[in-house]
This record gives structure tokens, C-alpha cells and sequence, in this order.
């Protein structure tokens, strides 16, 4: 029997993608219809990020989400839905001073980053498991080792399951320590991204060395960004992983084509059967991640 993978689709994120791509959801609206669109390609979950819609600038406004989450739940669709808690750990410098902060930092703390999730209780949310310099000159993403440790707190008293974003190795260290601390129900859920500046590279041994750094029984994805995304997802698959594909981390279906997130799901679908596997189900992906309806 083929094992199955799940296949998450990251819809939006919060990056200038909507200047490159029409394609790119902005609107609740557009953001569920594309969810559903993801999930009737294939895909077993969809991660969700809102934008505000006259700017299509990341937003953390709860009545967003809350707006999306509506929509796919009416639609009778069983997709599980993953919403981020990354927003609101956007510290930028001024270059030369550094103090006072760039006006367009958006740095708050763990109560406020989940918000729209005790409000909200999705089936899954991010949990960013340190910080990292982005690869922007004056950017910093902020994730103390102690507002992790109170999110993972506050996550698993609103029964939502975290997905552990892991960006280096340092990351990863922590998020294994705060399953061995019972801070994280198991099976975990981590997520690799790779290949960002500055963090992890996407070469097949960084892969398999983070794989083997797991706590026994973890359930686990990789992704890449851009051009990256099929070859981290293959690499994935073929180590005993899952797979992400999106508009969040990528824009394009080949050099110069620019994609949907169903095409992209489409895609992923292909690559999984090709090599062995079967895309799981909602169903399916809720047994694997030990999941229950309420």
C-alpha cells in the first residue's frame, strides 16, 4: 500500500507577492475560495495568513481570519485548516542608530501573536521556534526562546496542535526540548524550511541530519522557497516526510509561468504519485497528525 503524504498548500502569506502575481489571494473572499480550490486539487491541508484589502499588506485582524475560516467551514469542505501565529515578530533597524526601531517594525508579544487562535481554535497553528536574520539588510524575525515557550503554553490550552516552524538547528534544538518537556502532545508536527537567508540550507544532508534529530514518532515537512520548491519536496518525500507547495514561497509553475495554488497542488499530486506515495485524504492527514473533531 502507497504511504500517504500529506500535502499542505500555503495560500498567501504576507510577503509583496500580490505586485508580482495576480494570482495571489488578498481578499477573506479570495483567500477561502483559493483554499478550496487547494483542497479539490489535493491538498489535505491549507496554511492561512490574512492581508489587509486595500493594501494587501500581512495582517493579524482576527475578523479576517475569522471570515475565512467561516467560509471554508460553510462551504462543507473537511480541509484542515492551519492558521500562522508568525505575525507580529517584524523587528527592523534604523541603519545607523538602531535605536529608535524603523517606523514599520511590527514587533509585539506571545499574547497578542495568538489572538485570532484562542479566538479562533483552528485544527493547526505555527509556532516560529526562534528567531533569524530574514536575509532583508535591517530585518530581524523575533521569536525568544521565552515567548515560544508561553505560545506552546497558551497553544495547547486552546487545543490547537502546533506546527514547529524550525528555520536552523538551533530552532529544532529548542523545539525538541519543549517535547520532551510535554509542552507538545504527540505525534509533533515539525515544519523545515529551507534554503531562506540566513537560516538552514536545502541540501539533502541538512534534510536528514534535522530528520534524525527528531523525537521518535514526529511527524514532519519540508519545504523551499522559489525554484527550490519542487526539489525540497521531492527530497522530502523520499526521506519519509510530507510536502508544502504555495504562493506563499513560490509564485511560479515554471521559469516565467506564473502558477495558482491549485496548479500548485496539482503539481505536488503528480510528484507524490511519481514517486510512490499517495496524497492523503483530510481524513487520512487528521489520523497521521492525531487529530479529532471536536
Amino acid at each position: 500500500m502507497a504511504r500517504p503524504i500529506i500535502i499542505t498548500c500555503a495560500l498567501t502569506g504576507d510577503s509583496n507577492t500580490p505586485a508580482k502575481s495576480p494570482h495571489v489571494p488578498v481578499t477573506p473572499a479570495a483567500i477561502a475560495a483559493d483554499a478550496l480550490a487547494a483542497a479539490q486539487a489535493g491538498a489535505a491541508i491549507v496554511h492561512i495568513h490574512v492581508r489587509e484589502p486595500d493594501t494587501a499588506r500581512g495582517s493579524r485582524n482576527t475578523d479576517y481570519y475569522r471570515e475565512v475560516v467561516e467560509l471554508i467551514g460553510t462551504s462543507g469542505s473537511d480541509v484542515i485548516v492551519n492558521l500562522t501565529a508568525g505575525m507580529g515578530g517584524k523587528l527592523i533597524l534604523d541603519p545607523v542608530h538602531a535605536l529608535p526601531f524603523d517606523t514599520t517594525t511590527d514587533l509585539v508579544g506571545a499574547a497578542e501573536r495568538l489572538v485570532h487562535i484562542e479566538a479562533l481554535k483552528p485544527d493547526i497553528c505555527s509556532l516560529d521556534c526562534g528567531s533569524f536574520n530574514n536575509g532583508l539588510e535591517n530585518e530581524v524575525y523575533v521569536s525568544t526562546s521565552g515567548m515560544v515557550r508561553e505560545m506552546a503554553e497558551r497553544i495547547a490550552a486552546a487545543g490547537v496542535k502546533p506546527e514547529l516552524e524550525i528555520f536552523d538547528f538551533g530552532h529544532l534544538r529548542l523545539a525538541c526540548a519543549l517535547a520532551e518537556q510535554g509542552l507538545i502532545k504527540a505525534p509533533c508536527l515539525f515544519q523545515f524550511a529551507l534554503g531562506l537567508r540566513w537560516g538552514a540550507p536545502s541540501d539533502t544532508a541538512t534534510m536528514l541530519h534535522m530528520r534524525n534529530m527528531l523525537p521518535k514518532d514526529a511527524v514532519w515537512v519540508a519545504f523551499g522557497a522559489g525554484s527550490e520548491q519542487m526539489p525540497v519536496a521531492a527530497q522530502s518525500i523520499l526521506l519519509g516526510g510530507h510536502v508544502r507547495v504555495g504562493l506563499e514561497d513560490n509564485i511560479y509553475r515554471s521559469r516565467g509561468v506564473l502558477a495558482t495554488n491549485a496548479q500548485l497542488v496539482e503539481d505536488a499530486v503528480r510528484l507524490v504519485r511519481t514517486l510512490g506515495g499517495e496524497p492523503a485524504n483530510p481524513a487520512q492527514a487528521r489520523h497521521i497528525l492525531g487529530l479529532h473533531r471536536a
